[in-house]
């Protein structure tokens, strides 16, 4: 959330880009951004070059005409500070500006995001051109929030960032003995004897390639890499966001996120920033249930509060490998859902479309054609329009969930890192599995980090939980006696904080609170061996797949066990009381119908109520499904709250119309239209609805 008294509405418009045109366009934008209703633009992305061509020279002129004509033109700003890609002069005069890829190549000047995070001169340089936008432009009573760099990401294996390593390490763990003792070096004779015996894990150390997948030596050493550069890269933003701060300390600082994004630990980033925001690019085709977990991952790095949707493409984006359009109604389905799960904007990437380079054909407000005469124009007109009808409704409007689901960066790393046993294991897709069910079933989720309070809930689901971090389980342990359900999976807690295993039995220090203990794990190839393993739950039959845990019951019950092979009749699903609660174990991988029959159970027990019913909400309507993985309901439903009162999305993905059958009574905030409760709200394909409940 945007917190500033100049905003009083959803915040509308996007990335611009006028240094690339001619001064005689600027005026037409600003004829056509009225039109569409844009109140925003986010500028000066990517000038670095143009406002610092050589070591001690700074030309804002451009971008003080460009600050002036926004400002003229009653636009809000989220100013840049350009510092996504360096400038040509820097990286002929400076090489220690240049990283070093995985493979131990050198980069050259090109490209974006192509800065040594523990560079000297990339560090001194970012934080003086950060700083003399901030001195400059203080006083434009227009700009709502500072957007620092753009996207970071990617690596960098360069010696500046070895040494730093060492750092960063020296103070993580004091000793050179303690290191040697986390990393488990007396395996394979590895024993460091002084911090320079540190070098950095890529291909030519301790990492290499088996079957495309990057694959490591010492899981310990690779992790380690993970989190120092995550927080290099962070430092970087703090060192821009503290003198931006300086001069302009009421201002909002942030920086733009991507979503479900392996290399850089986003709850850390988000205790730094003072709203988070990120760009949504969900792949043409994608189920609607990755973008809304991405949403709901948004929302819940700052525990619940809005953020901003920085960038979505209007129409298409330039990546892909067929570049399909967004189909009429789309974008603003997917603008509305942004809405729905916690976001107090809808910005796009971009305003108007380049003439050159990668994104020429990128999808803008303003396309080649340069008139409104367009149908993306007309759509985000009506966009815009029924934004501004809504004004302030539903700012800061949070969700109220009573269940969570972990989603964890060390876990994301570690299990990918794992050598065995299976490269089936996926955590992202575990999490989704489980995540799905909540959305389809219609009930509310919170996606939350091992740091997180739990106690207001009244179900935690850790998918995957291979890593169970110090004090976790305690955490876990005080849930469940308190009356909380827990459910957890196979491969969890059998690794603490540094990737050393849990010796006395898996799931180690979750041991007690499932009732289990784990034998074995057989691992079930991808590839058709001839036999398919399965499991029984309530009678039925269901895929066991990627990992089957051979474990022994230590007070849980076996609520399902498998069907054949050498461990036919071992649990696969077990349940465990513990103090007032119980815990739930999922011993191996199955299909959408099994999670919807668990979950429904699991709901039912501990009154997790859904927002909303659908037509095809049902069991038979799993059934029907027959396994496929696939969302049962093209209904997405989810719930805000402020002082304005409570306000109901419903969103239709699907190619038809669907009935909802509402639980409250409401008014449609879009259309003007009042339901009763118990009516049935009919949502036409594509179509939202946003009720203001009564």
């Amino acid at each position: 959330m945007i917190e500033s008294s100049k905003v009083n509405k959803i915040l509308y418009g996007g990335d611009y880009n006028p240094e690339q045109w001619p001064e005689e366009i600027w005026e037409e934008d600003m004829r056509l951004f009225k039109l569409a209703h844009v109140d925003v633009v986010t500028l000066n992305v990517f000038s670095w070059a143009a406002l610092q061509p050589d070591e001690s020279t700074y030309d804002f002129s451009k971008l003080d005409k460009i600050m002036e004509c926004v400002q003229k033109n009653g636009l809000k700003v989220c100013l840049a500070t350009s510092t996504a890609a360096h400038p040509a002069w820097m990286a002929r005069k400076y090489p220690d500006i240049l990283r070093t890829e995985y493979n131990g190549m050198k980069r050259k000047f090109g490209s974006r995001h192509n800065s040594c995070p523990n560079s000297p001169t990339y560090r001194k340089y970012s934080v003086a051109l950060a700083e003399k936008l901030a001195e400059r432009y203080k006083d434009y009573d227009n700009i709502v929030a500072w957007h620092i760099s753009n996207e970071y990401g990617g690596e960098c294996y360069c010696e500046n960032c070895e040494k730093a390593f060492r750092v960063w390490l020296q103070k993580k763990y004091k000793t050179i003995e303690e290191l040697n003792r986390v990393w488990n070096t007396s395996f394979w004779g590895h024993t460091m004897y002084d911090w320079d015996d540190v070098v950095l894990p890529d291909l030519r150390t301790e990492e290499f390639s088996w079957d495309g997948r990057p694959r490591t030596n010492f899981q310990g050493i690779s992790l380690d890499y993970r989190r120092f550069n995550s927080d290099s890269m962070l430092e970087c933003f703090k060192l821009e966001r503290d003198v931006v701060k300086k001069y302009t300390p009421e201002i909002p600082v942030t920086t733009n996120l991507m979503g479900c994004y392996q290399p850089l630990d986003y709850r850390k980033w988000a205790k730094e920033m003072d709203f988070v925001s990120w760009d949504s690019y969900p792949a043409f085709g994608a189920e609607y249930g990755h973008n809304a977990m991405c949403h709901d991952v948004m929302r819940g790095l700052k525990q619940g509060m809005p953020y901003a949707l920085m960038e979505q493409t209007p129409s298409v984006s330039n990546w892909h490998k067929y570049c399909a359009l967004k189909r009429p109604g789309v974008m603003r389905l997917l603008s509305y859902q942004a809405l729905a799960h916690g976001a107090d904007t809808v910005m796009f990437f971009q305003m108007r479309r380049s003439i050159g380079a990668c994104e020429k054909y990128h999808g803008a407000l303003i396309d080649h054609v340069g008139t409104e005469n367009t149908r993306v124009f007309r759509e985000m007109t009506a966009l815009g329009k029924e934004l501004e009808q809504l004004g302030d409704k539903t700012l800061g409007a949070r969700s109220k969930a009573k269940a969570a689901i972990v989603f964890d960066w060390d876990n994301w790393w570690a299990s990918s890192l794992s050598a065995g046993p299976s490269e089936a294991i996926n955590y992202y897709d575990e999490v989704f599995t489980y995540y799905r069910s909540l959305l389809q079933m219609h009930i509310p989720v919170d996606i939350i980090g091992v740091t997180d309070n739990i106690s207001g809930y009244q179900l935690v689901a850790a998918p995957l939980l291979y890593m169970c971090k110090d004090g976790f389980d305690e955490k876990i342990r005080e849930f469940v006696k308190e009356g909380g359900t827990f459910l957890t999976t196979y491969f969890s807690g059998y690794v603490e904080d540094h990737d050393l295993v849990i010796t006395g039995g898996y799931p180690g220090r979750l041991r007690d609170i499932l009732g289990i203990w784990v034998e074995e794990s057989d691992a079930v190839p991808v590839e058709d061996i001839g036999i398919r393993h399965t499991f029984t739950y309530k009678g039925k039959t269901y895929p066991a797949e990627i990992l089957c845990d051979l474990l022994h019951l230590e007070g849980a019950e076996s609520l399902g066990a498998y069907d054949n092979d050498f461990y036919a009749g071992m649990p696969a699903v077990t349940k465990n009381r513990f103090g007032k609660g119980c815990a739930y174990y999922v011993a191996t991988h199955s299909d959408a119908a099994f999670y919807r029959e668990l979950l429904t159970e699991i709901a039912a027990e501990c009154g997790l109520e859904s927002l909303a019913v659908t037509e095809n909400h049902g069991a038979e309507a799993c059934d029907a499904e027959n396994g496929a993985g696939q969302l049962l309901t093209m209904v997405e439903t989810t719930l805000r709250e402020n002082e304005e009162g409570r306000f109901l999305f419903l969103l239709n993905h699907g190619e038809k119309e669907e009935k909802v059958m509402l639980k409250e009574g409401g008014s449609d905030l879009l259309s003007g239209k009042h339901y009763e409760g118990g009516a049935g709200l009919v949502l036409e394909a594509k179509g939202v609805a946003l009720l203001q409940l009564d």
